[in-house]
């Protein structure tokens, strides 16, 4: 992690919709846990393990000074008969790290799972451009949840630790032309809930409340505040436990 990541912090608190431009209100924004400041100093005895091929979640973390290796762990992410959305970005979180852990006994690893939630049902990635362009449709002039569930496990030395960061975000009203317009200039395909906020989120979302590198895919604030405890805890630097 690097001092940068403070003034992406700020630059962030500062902007006025996920776009960029324009002005989006947001209200109650959650915090982190604790403050994010640089690391300590020190060696650094290899990179965390991203067990995702997400982009943007890699970018987040490399935004944020944090040295990373990716190895994709693959699950299966169907839900089970009921199970709740918290509860299932929480065991697919545990489940991708676990399932990497095994092949990096010594690293850190990161594992995380996304979904958007209305209503109680879960909107994971859209099957083809028809559901996405139902899915933007059914958000269109809503609030609706975003949860992302983050593991962080070690098989040598132990640690294993899971959460849930959830962030709201209401939709503006979307004519049928601005859901085509979204989906022709943006990829639904490969997110929850068929839209990413930095993805021309302007055109859809109306206000946040909570962490928009959430709804991006990782809550990369309570990302550094777990690697710092467990830097205090374990004595070591927050990018390996190894």
């Amino acid at each position: 992690m690097s001092p940068r990541f403070d003034r992406l912090q700020a630059e962030r608190q500062t902007q006025n919709r996920p776009g960029g431009g324009g002005s989006v209100r947001r209200s109650a924004v959650t915090r982190s846990p604790e403050p994010v400041r640089p690391p300590l100093e020190g060696s650094r005895p290899g990179p965390l393990v991203l067990a995702s091929a997400s982009p943007r979640r890699r970018q987040l973390l490399q935004e944020a000074g944090i040295a990373i290796r990716v190895d994709a762990a693959d699950v299966d992410e169907t839900a089970l008969p009921g199970e709740t959305a918290a509860a299932h970005v929480r065991r697919l979180a545990l489940a991708k790290a676990d399932a990497v852990a095994g092949r990096h006994p010594q690293a850190l690893v990161l594992g995380a799972d996304t979904v958007v939630v209305l209503d109680g049902v879960i909107f994971g990635k859209p099957a083809d451009l028809a559901h996405a362009q139902r899915m933007l449709a059914a958000l269109s002039g809503r609030w609706h949840e975003v949860l992302t569930g983050v593991a962080l496990v070690c098989r040598e030395p132990a640690q294993r630790q899971a959460w849930v960061c959830r962030t709201r975000v209401r939709f503006a009203a979307l004519p049928a032309e601005t859901i085509q317009a979204y989906c022709t200039c943006a990829n639904p395909l490969d997110k929850a809930g068929a839209y990413g906020i930095q993805e021309h989120g302007e055109m859809l979302v109306a206000e946040i409340a909570g962490l928009r590198s959430n709804v991006i895919g990782l809550p990369i604030e309570e990302v550094v505040a777990a690697l710092r405890r467990l830097e205090r805890e374990s004595g070591r630097t927050p990018t390996s436990l190894s």
